[in-house]
């Protein structure tokens, strides 16, 4: 159905000068390198340089995935942009592999999880709700995706039971590696399931109602340019990982802040910047099962899909193998989530007062990591 033409709205013009805003931050890209090969122990300048370097870098990994969302509808398009929005997270999460962080690549992966699930979530339904009253969405879909994240929590529960019982009997110790890869296997049978349920045999459930604002619809670029600024951006994204990775223990113990912390909420909230994006944009244009698509189909993709690709791949990169043993603190805060994200999402509607509820516990949790003291310097 053709629309109607419309002048650009406030929201239009305010999403333009972020992303002018953001297209200056780029400047950051040729820093961070500079940096790194001029001036190598600045580890906190070249940190903050690249933090900041990767986020209009993901910003832009967004735009591109959305311009190929475009073309294939809600469900398939939040798979893409979550998938391409990951994977900030997973070169992110292998560099620290590679370096044996796995303190740092557990903590970026709980982060990731909850924080698609509480901060992106909740921006999108705080923004969108500033806008409409009320937006609406298929709650069959989101609980289904609900239901996959109870999955991911109870996996990560087991391990982390296995291994403080370890304490009392050490013949659990050797166990907890064969039981994370195991279980690595049974999720991504069922994320590739999943897959399978929502773009096959179930995919009306998550193709979205298409009640988008007209008056802001998408100019689409040529495939070729979408698929080639997505490449040019991962390509980019990778190279500035890599030295954010290298320069993330020695800020830490610089800001005086625990590489818990640093990995919950600082990498985590880079890894998402592109989700974060999309998500908000696609709230106020009144898509919210996109925005739904992208926040959790995101975190079921790093739960399901993500981890157990980094578990099994460290039996081949890294010093060590990595398992799901999570600590307490990070299994508690990733089941926590969850829960509430059942609760909001299982009524198929949202507001602004549900996006500051999600908020609002992300940010107790900041709060809580943020009072963990950082391990002193051997």
């Amino acid at each position: 159905m053709p629309s109607k033409t419309h002048p650009p709205s406030l929201t239009a013009t305010r999403l333009q000068g972020v992303t002018g805003m953001l297209n200056w931050l780029l400047l950051f890209v040729p820093l961070t390198l500079t940096l790194e090969y001029l001036a190598p122990q600045q580890h906190l300048l070249i940190f903050i340089s690249a933090a900041v370097a990767i986020i209009p870098l993901a910003g832009w990994l967004g735009r591109a995935t959305e311009q190929l969302a475009e073309r294939a509808g809600d469900g398939v398009g939040g798979l893409l942009n979550a998938t391409f929005g990951n994977a900030t997270e997973l070169i992110i999460a292998i560099a620290a592999l590679r370096a044996g962080l796995h303190d740092v690549v557990k903590a970026s992966l709980a982060g990731s999880i909850i924080g698609n699930i509480l901060l992106v979530l909740g921006a999108a339904m705080f923004c969108g709700g500033l806008r409409f009253k009320e937006q609406h969405f298929n709650s069959d879909g989101a609980r289904a995706e609900a239901t996959l994240l109870t999955l991911a929590a109870i996996a990560l529960v087991l391990p982390a039971v296995y291994m403080m019982r370890a304490e009392e009997v050490p013949a659990l110790l050797g166990k907890v590696q064969h039981l994370s890869n195991a279980i690595s296997v049974v999720l991504l049978l069922a994320y590739g399931l999943f897959l399978y349920y929502s773009l096959v045999t179930h995919k009306a459930l998550f193709a979205g109602s298409h009640e988008a604002d007209s008056g802001e619809a998408m100019a689409l670029w040529p495939l070729g340019k979408a698929i080639g600024v997505l490449a040019l951006a991962t390509g980019l994204i990778a190279w500035v990982s890599e030295i954010l990775v290298g320069a993330i223990e020695p800020s830490a113990k610089a800001f005086g802040l625990s590489n818990m912390f640093i990995g919950v909420f600082v990498v985590a909230i880079l890894g998402n910047a592109a989700e974060h994006a999309t998500a908000i944009t696609a709230a106020l244009k009144n898509r919210m099962d996109l925005a739904l698509s992208i926040a959790i189909g995101s975190s079921v993709q790093v739960a399901l899909f993500v981890a157990p690709v980094l578990v099994l791949s460290s039996l081949f990169i890294g010093p060590a193998p990595m398992n799901l043993a999570f600590t307490a603190g990070l299994t508690l805060t990733v089941l926590l989530s969850v829960i509430i994200t059942g609760q909001v999402a299982g009524d198929g509607r949202s507001d602004w007062l549900k996006g500051v509820q999600l908020l609002a516990v992300y940010l107790v949790f900041g709060l809580a990591f943020f009072f963990i003291p950082a391990m002193p310097a051997p």
